[in-house]
């Protein structure tokens, strides 16, 4: 191990010391990141509740033989302060989540993604909760172009989704005080292996599509810039930051991934070639999506130094080839509602399971 590297203490090893969270609630728990993250929270020795909705508990992909906490079945619109007596820390991973899904309704998106989240963070500290983690996007940093963006940097953008993650950074830090630290964490483009697939993220995209259809078909030109980073790596990164010293990352916001993550789509197609190569590479075109942004993750290493990216494109693309072929990935599967999120919420709509507010409809079989 690199002698640099000085690990934060695991939760077991800290459990006597001042500050450190013990119990832990995750809303979307049961989501893309959320079912990574549990299992590795369990597994450091946090006493972990679980909160979901459940609108897609159906894309269950495969089984990792994890265990899983406590769950809580609540729309995170309906807390309360009750909700999080007893909680030391709360990880916030429960909004609509992706650039498409937000605007679809962006009257839902700004109630959930934006509103609700505040609350949660006043009931939360109503409560006595003296930690709150909320994962946010380097989608803030919208249409910068080739520039090197970091925390400092000015957000632009470009999306009903975005633009409610800045309001959301912008609340929280308003409620911090003396007893209540949040942190912020602005995600890379997220990729890799989740029980609770996704296949509307660029990279695990481009890899199903090499897979079941034999083409990797970008809807741009390839030139704009994404940061991407591993779901087991963002997990890395939150378990990190409730392992520090609560005032090493009290009000802090951190870009999470790593520097050498800045690819073009052009270069994350043709590292999911090398690993598909009985694949074809076809473009798009410049028109729609202007986003393209290259992040600076050097704040994240110098504060929280036991966190490091341990995965980078070529590796994800081996790992999701291997689980292709470990589950029998067909074009069928690859495109069933459950693992897009925008085409799930809109089934689980037309069949009346929820209605326009996304909110569940009460059935009476009996």
């Amino acid at each position: 191990m690199d002698d640099l590297v000085t690990l934060w203490p695991s939760a077991r090893e800290a459990s006597e010391a001042e500050d450190v969270p013990r119990r832990v609630m995750i809303t979307g728990s049961e989501g893309y990141i959320g079912s990574v993250l549990v299992a590795k929270l369990l597994d450091g020795g946090f006493d972990v509740v679980g909160l979901d909705t459940g609108y897609y508990r159906a894309g269950w992909l495969y089984n990792d033989g994890k265990d899983r906490p406590r769950l809580l079945a609540r729309d995170v619109r309906s807390l309360c302060a009750e909700d999080f007596e007893g909680i030391d820390a709360v990880v916030h991973l429960a909004e609509l989540s992706n650039d498409p899904l937000g605007a679809h309704d962006v009257r839902n998106t700004y109630e959930i993604n934006h509103r609700a989240s505040v609350a949660i963070a006043c009931n939360a500290k109503l409560s006595g909760v003296r930690r709150f983690v909320y994962t946010s996007s380097c989608s803030v940093y919208g249409a910068a172009g080739d520039d090197m963006v970091n925390e400092e940097s000015t957000p632009r953008p470009q999306t009903a989704y975005a633009r409610c993650k800045t309001l959301v950074e912008r609340d929280l830090m308003r409620l911090a005080d003396v007893d209540f630290s949040p942190t912020f964490l602005r995600n890379a483009t997220a990729f890799g292996v989740s029980p609770r697939m996704r296949f509307d993220i660029v990279l695990n995209n481009l890899a199903g599509l090499a897979w079941t259809t034999r083409r990797i078909a970008m809807t741009s030109d390839g030139r704009p810039w994404r940061p991407i980073v591993h779901v087991e790596d963002i997990c890395d990164a939150i378990q990190a930051t409730l392992n520090a010293p609560r005032g090493a990352v009290a009000g802090e916001i951190f870009n999470v991934g790593t520097d050498s993550n800045n690819y073009r789509v052009s270069e994350i197609a043709d590292a999911v070639a090398q690993v598909f190569p009985e694949s074809e590479i076809t473009f798009g075109d410049t028109a729609g999506d202007n986003r393209s942004y290259r992040v600076s993750f050097e704040k994240i290493r110098r504060h929280l130094p036991g966190f490091r990216c341990a995965w980078d494109v070529h590796r994800g693309a081996r790992q999701l080839r291997a689980l292709f072929e470990h589950v029998g990935l067909t074009e069928e599967m690859f495109l069933a509602p459950p693992y897009t999120r925008l085409r799930e919420l809109r089934r689980l709509v037309e069949s009346r399971q929820i209605d326009s507010d996304f909110r569940w409809r009460c059935h009476d079989f009996s």
